[in-house]
């Protein structure tokens, strides 16, 4: 994927795919993972359980919820499993039992999520990343999320192999039309800008159909803001948590219905 902002973040790529459950062979995962090093000191932990295929129960009853993964929903409340999910709760199985159960955690800048769980990168006993492994396999979707971007580029990475060889998700297109948005939470999204607009609050890039993208003050110093304004006209790629704003009783007269706050770089491409 090109993208129009910084060079350490053009590894990232979108598109992909859905449908089959394997658990994939370990041994060429970590050879992908190997470039996601671990850039501080680590905290070695007891794994009690894999939640699902970004989440760990610790043995001192912590939740550890994976950085730089957005793995498949198990179903749950009578919900379905999302493709894919029972896949990637067992390779994350398989990394906890190859590693004798323990974990080697780096927690994030930003170390706890608005659930209260710790928020870390994991690592094996071999040194492997486990989220550049879940990736690589195409058993979750990158995400890069401000203040815990450490590892984004080499994850990016991990995830673009498994788009190139249509591993899991990437074996059927996942990208969205911005048009044919019908409910909030994650995706993937696709759509031209019509207009880039500077505010208060940041940089907004609204599409076709009834979406825009914000950049947030906090987020801009990350942005080539040149770059996002020659996006007019453009066809890009968004990915991260979509808001209606229609249901949360927020929308006002002229706004789009659907928001989607990018929070990086590699959120965003063409």
């Amino acid at each position: 994927m090109r993208q129009a902002f910084p060079a350490a973040t053009r590894k990232a790529s979108l598109w992909g795919a859905f449908f089959v459950c394997a658990v994939f062979s370990l041994a060429p995962l970590r050879a992908l993972a190997e470039g996601c090093r671990a850039p501080g000191p680590l905290r070695e932990a007891q794994v009690a359980r894999v939640v699902d295929g970004d989440t760990l129960r610790l043995s001192d009853g912590r939740s550890v919820r994976l950085i730089g993964v957005n793995a498949p929903e198990m179903g749950r409340e009578g919900r379905p499993d999302e493709p894919f999910a029972v896949a990637a709760t067992r390779q994350l199985e398989q990394l906890v039992a190859a590693s004798g159960g323990r974990v080697a955690l780096l927690v994030g800048a930003q170390a706890h999520d608005h659930y209260g769980r710790s928020l870390a990168h994991a690592f094996g006993r071999d040194g492997a990343n486990w989220e550049a492994q879940q990736l690589a396999a195409g058993l979750g979707f990158a995400v890069a999320l401000a203040p815990n971007t450490a590892l984004a580029s080499c994850q990016f990475a991990a995830e673009a192999k498994a788009r190139a060889t249509g591993r899991g998700l990437w074996r059927r297109n996942p990208v969205l039309d911005a048009a044919q948005l019908r409910r909030g939470g994650f995706a993937l999204l696709r759509g031209r800008v019509e207009a880039v607009e500077r505010s208060r609050g940041g940089v907004w890039l609204e599409l076709e159909g009834d979406l825009v993208l914000q950049i947030a003050p906090q987020a801009l110093a990350q942005f080539d803001e040149q770059a996002l304004q020659g996006l007019r006209g453009q066809v890009v790629e968004a990915r991260g948590w979509v808001v209606d704003r229609q249901r949360r009783g927020a929308l006002k007269p002229g706004q789009a219905r659907w928001l989607l706050r990018v929070t990086h770089p590699a959120m965003l491409g063409r």
